[in-house]
C-alpha cells in the first residue's frame, strides 16, 4: 500500500468532534474576561457583549486555522478556515440583534414590575404609572385585526391554489404583491379617510379603525404564506380525494387545509407578529389616551408601540421616568413578539402531518 508523506500538505491527523466548538466556547471565554479586565480598568464605560462575540468569533477563527494547521495540514486547514469564515459572517449578522436586545433588557428591565402592569398612565406625573392600558389596547386591536385578516387571507389563498385561472387570479397576485410593500403610514391614511367617509366626522378615532388599518398590513401577509403552504400539498392526495368521488370544496376542506394548516398558522402567527409593533397607522386612526378603554369601537385606545413613542417623544422633568417607561414598553413588545413565535412553532409540530413509521 502506498504511504501518505506527512510533509506532503495531505491530512496528518485528526481533530476530535468537538474541538471547533471547544475553541469557540474557549475564545468567547477569553475575550469576556479581557473586556472584563477593560470595564475593571476604566478603559471602558460599559460591558460590551457584542465586542466579545465579535472579537471571539475572530480569535476562534484564526485558533481553529492555527491548530488544524498544525495537527490535519494544509488541506483541512483551509476547509476549516472557510467554515469559520462563514460562521463568523453568520455572527455578525446576528450582533444587531444581540445588541438590542442587550440594550432593552438593561433599560427595560427597571420598570419591569407588577405596577407597570397593574396601573395605567391616569393623573400620573412623573415616576409611576404604568402601560396596562396599552397592554389592553395591543392585545384587542391586533386580534380584531386577525379576526379580519385571516379569513379573508386564507380565502384568497384558497381561489389563487385551487380555483384562480387567468387574468383574475393574475391581477389578485398583482396586487396583493402591491400591497405588501406599501409603507404602513398608507394603511393608516387609508383606515383614517375610510372612516371619515363612514362617519362624516374628521376626527374620529377608535382601535377598531387601527385594527382596520394592520388588516390592511396582515392580509397579503397570510395571503402569501398561506399559498405557499396550499402549493406545497402534493398533488397525489387531491387526486386520490377526486378519485374517491369527493367534491372539489370537501377535498380542500378534509384533506388540504389540514395537510397545510401548520404552515398555514405559521404565517399567521408570524403576520400578527409583524404588525404588533406599527406605530405610524396607529397614531393615526387610533389616537392616544392616558386611561383604559375597553370599548373598541369608540373614543381613543393606545397600543404599546404608540405608548413608548409617546413616552420618549414627549418626556416631563424629570425625563427619566418617562423613558424608562419607554424602555419598559419596548421590551413587553419584544416578549410578546417571541411568545407569538414560540407559539407558531408548537402550533406547526402540533398539527404537523404525522409519518407513518416503518
Amino acid at each position: 500500500m502506498a504511504t501518505i508523506a506527512l510533509g506532503s500538505g495531505t491530512s496528518r491527523g485528526t481533530l476530535p468532534r468537538w474541538s471547533s466548538l471547544g475553541l469557540l466556547a474557549g475564545s468567547w471565554v477569553v475575550m469576556a474576561l479581557l473586556f472584563l479586565l477593560f470595564l475593571l480598568a476604566g478603559m471602558t464605560q460599559a460591558y460590551s457583549l457584542v465586542g466579545v462575540l465579535f472579537f471571539g468569533t475572530v480569535l476562534w477563527g484564526v485558533a481553529v486555522w492555527t491548530t488544524s494547521f498544525i495537527v490535519e495540514g494544509s488541506r483541512k486547514a483551509k476547509d476549516r478556515l472557510v467554515t469559520s469564515v462563514v460562521t463568523t459572517a453568520f455572527v455578525i449578522a446576528l450582533l444587531p440583534l444581540v445588541s438590542l436586545l442587550q440594550t432593552v433588557i438593561a433599560r427595560g428591565a427597571a420598570r419591569f414590575d407588577p405596577q407597570f402592569f397593574s396601573e395605567s398612565m391616569r393623573n400620573v406625573v412623573g415616576a409611576g404609572g404604568g402601560a396596562i392600558h396599552a397592554v389592553v389596547g395591543t392585545l384587542e386591536i391586533t386580534l380584531a385585526a386577525a379576526v379580519m385578516s385571516v379569513p379573508i387571507g386564507v380565502l384568497t389563498a384558497i381561489y389563487l391554489v385551487e380555483y384562480g385561472r387567468g387574468p383574475i387570479s393574475r391581477l389578485i397576485t398583482f396586487l396583493v404583491d402591491v400591497m405588501t410593500g406599501i409603507p404602513s403610514i398608507v394603511a393608516g391614511l387609508f383606515a383614517v379617510a375610510l372612516f371619515t367617509l363612514l362617519t362624516g366626522n374628521p376626527g374620529f378615532r377608535s382601535g377598531f379603525g387601527g385594527s382596520v388599518a394592520l388588516s390592511v398590513l396582515m392580509i397579503p401577509i397570510v395571503v402569501r404564506s398561506s399559498e405557499e403552504m396550499l402549493k406545497l400539498v402534493p398533488a397525489e392526495l387531491r387526486e386520490a380525494s377526486y378519485a374517491l368521488g369527493v367534491p372539489k370544496w370537501l377535498t380542500i376542506v378534509k384533506v388540504v387545509l389540514p395537510t397545510a394548516l401548520a404552515g398555514i398558522v405559521t404565517g399567521v402567527m408570524l403576520s400578527i407578529a409583524r404588525v404588533i409593533g406599527e406605530t405610524a397607522p396607529l397614531l393615526l386612526i387610533a389616537g392616544f389616551t392616558d386611561s383604559m378603554n375597553y370599548n373598541l369601537f369608540a373614543n381613543q385606545m393606545i397600543a404599546l408601540p404608540v405608548y413608548a413613542y409617546t413616552q420618549f417623544a414627549n418626556p416631563g422633568v424629570p425625563a427619566d421616568p418617562y423613558y424608562d417607561r419607554a424602555w419598559t414598553a419596548a421590551l413587553t413588545l419584544i416578549l410578546i413578539v417571541v411568545l407569538l413565535n414560540v407559539i407558531a412553532r408548537l402550533v406547526s409540530r402540533l398539527f404537523a402531518p404525522k409519518l407513518a413509521s416503518r
